[in-house]
């Protein structure tokens, strides 16, 4: 895909592709960490503009898990949400067609198309709720 947009596939960039991939849900910080235990050259500017580069290609995406930076992960995946524990940091993918309901319903009452690659639902795992205590 890059070849195809006249772009040069170098060292960099697929040592960032591979590690999102390899990740499945990672922040640039991770990334970086991932990518400098196999190229210890490569910067931290480089994996942002790299990023930024394969999000444009439709090979990655971006969702918003944290407060902090962004979690990428690869777009070839199923449509998915995130659910995010607050307890652990824990990050599970919830398949879309768990949010079919609320998707129909946002497009019908409101004409809103939602993003479900960028949703994120935020609690606590089952690890880190406590017994017996109600949702």
């Amino acid at each position: 895909m890059l070849r195809a947009r006249g772009l040069r596939l170098t060292a960099p960039r697929q040592f960032v592709l591979e590690a999102v991939y390899r990740l499945r849900h990672a922040t640039p910080d991770q990334i970086h960490a991932d990518v400098a235990e196999r190229a210890a050259g490569v910067n931290i500017t480089t994996v942002y503009r790299t990023l930024e580069l394969l999000e444009d290609l439709e090979l990655i995406t971006h969702a918003h898990l944290s407060h902090g930076a962004p979690t990428y992960h690869p777009v070839g995946d199923l449509a998915h949400a995130h659910l995010v524990c607050r307890g652990c940091g824990a990050v599970e993918e919830l398949p879309e067609r768990a949010l079919v309901g609320l998707v129909g319903e946002l497009r019908e009452t409101r004409g809103f198309r939602l993003d479900i690659g960028h949703v994120a639902l935020f609690g606590l795992c089952g690890s880190c709720t406590p017994e017996g205590e109600p949702c």
